[in-house]
């Protein structure tokens, strides 16, 4: 069995300036963290012009996102990196604009929609193996940033079960395009979001995020303004967009505006391609430190033939090792409430205003939660210890009401797309390329993720 543990950014010093902090930040929100952290059941950072809670005790993680989640919203300071590109979507809203939002949204990913955009993941998932051929004939061997190719199915995925149509479409290309270049130059969490800086300090931005954003929304202004008039005309899809855009509110019988809805495809996009592009990029990296699970997997979807929905229960080992790297590599990292009431957290008084940061990261590397924490290990989930995390630690899709939508979704992409690639390839790592994990707009590789794919029809 193979002993090596997975890659983990090394941790800050304990104790730094305010300054070093902000600079530290800005290049890594994963490493600008010190060692307690993943000890802690709650940690204070304060300075003379704000005060950060961090908890990572499952108790309090409770009480903030699932007990009292109207009491902690999400913080305003999450809108300073995001609001260009995200506008007014349901990542970034409170209150009754949020809770509105929801109503409209949730019904387009309950009860059987799972099932009915299950045929376009599968299609989906077939051109992501055909291309991986193509680059595998014609590189024979030279090492792929699999993060590239990742993105490329997780967006090709969003197109064909929102839009209907695939990533080879021109405006779904130029999307993908620049969202690429965009998710690389902002970080989930602006410095503004973690450390509420004073209104004196620069946000430190690069120029060129702002434009990338306009961009990205006028091309999905396109696409909805497109979609709308086929709803009107009575010849749209029935996608996930015509859903969506056709639901109307319970409570007030309003439906979304072409306005709103490009907000909302913008955190789809967001949501449901950045992160299972990580997510899928780092299982492949595990696959490939450790074989023999690709291996399993491989033989659990030798029978993966024109899969029907049905075959999702069959990907049980996929399935576990999926789960095992969104607990080593949660693509959100970092969470921001704000409590709007005093108080007194584990015999601290916590001011209204303060910021309440929930780590995935931490929490699910917790040294006093998780048996054998930074190690590899998709059998932890048949164990006590386990069952017990998965229940109160293991939060990759936060929880609670405000749980990502499209969690099912995820968890249905993912080991598809995963048992697809390991049925047709093997997967070795790229010698001299090990990845570091840093935080951009999800946790990726610093300097991408390279693995050498072989043919399996080709291996002997």
């Amino acid at each position: 069995m193979n002993d090596e543990i997975p890659p983990k950014p090394p941790a800050r010093p304990d104790k730094v300036t305010l300054w070093r902090y902000v600079k530290l930040f800005r290049q890594d929100i994963l490493s600008a963290q010190p060692q307690r952290l993943y000890r802690a059941w709650m940690a204070a950072f304060k300075t003379p012009f704000f005060r950060s809670y961090m908890i990572n005790q499952p108790e309090l993680i409770d009480e903030v996102l699932k007990k009292r989640p109207d009491d902690f919203p999400k913080s305003s300071r999450i809108s300073e990196g995001l609001r260009p590109l995200l506008g007014n979507s349901v990542f970034l809203t409170n209150g009754e604009t949020w809770k509105r939002q929801r109503r409209i949204i949730d019904p387009s990913f309950e009860g059987g929609r799972l099932r009915e955009t299950w045929p376009a993941m599968v299609d989906a998932a077939e051109a992501c193996v055909a291309r991986l051929n193509a680059r595998a004939e014609v590189g024979q061997g030279v090492p792929l940033e699999i993060e590239e190719e990742t993105s490329h199915a997780a967006a090709d995925v969003i197109f064909r079960t929102l839009f209907s149509i695939p990533i080879e479409h021109e405006i779904a290309r130029e999307v993908f395009t620049r969202f690429r270049d965009y998710q690389r130059s902002q970080p989930i969490l602006n410095i503004a979001a973690f450390v509420p800086l004073p209104d004196w300090m620069p946000r430190l931005f690069r120029k060129d995020t702002r434009q990338a954003a306009a961009n990205i929304r006028n091309l999905i202004t396109q696409l909805t303004s497109e979609r709308m008039a086929a709803i009107e005309a009575g010849t749209a899809p029935d996608d996930l967009a015509t859903k969506i855009m056709t639901t109307t509110d319970p409570q007030t019988g309003e439906k979304f505006t072409t306005e709103e809805m490009v907000d909302q495809v913008a955190i789809f996009f967001l949501a449901g391609h950045e992160t299972s592009a990580s997510a899928l990029a780092w299982t492949l990296y595990l696959m490939a430190l450790y074989p023999e699970w690709q291996e399993k997997i491989a033989q659990e979807a030798a029978d993966l033939e024109n899969p029907e929905f049905s075959a999702l229960k069959t990907l049980r080992v996929s399935r576990d090792v999926f789960r095992e790297s969104l607990r080593l590599y949660p693509p959100v990292p970092m969470m921001v409430r704000q409590n709007t009431c005093p108080e007194r957290f584990r015999d601290r008084d916590i001011d209204p205003g303060a910021q309440v940061v929930i780590s995935p990261w931490h929490l699910h590397r917790h040294e006093r939660l998780w048996e054998n924490p930074d190690g590899f290990d998709p059998t932890r989930w048949d164990t006590e210890n386990g069952r017990e995390c998965m229940r109160n630690a293991w939060i990759p899709f936060s929880a609670g009401s405000r749980v990502c939508t499209g969690a099912g979704f995820a968890m249905a992409e993912g080991p598809l797309i995963l048992s697809m690639i390991l049925k047709n390839f093997r997967i070795a790592r790229a010698e001299g390329r090990e990845p570091v994990p840093v935080a951009h707009l999800t946790v990726r590789s610093k300097d991408g993720i390279w693995l050498r794919l072989e043919r399996r029809d080709a291996a002997h």
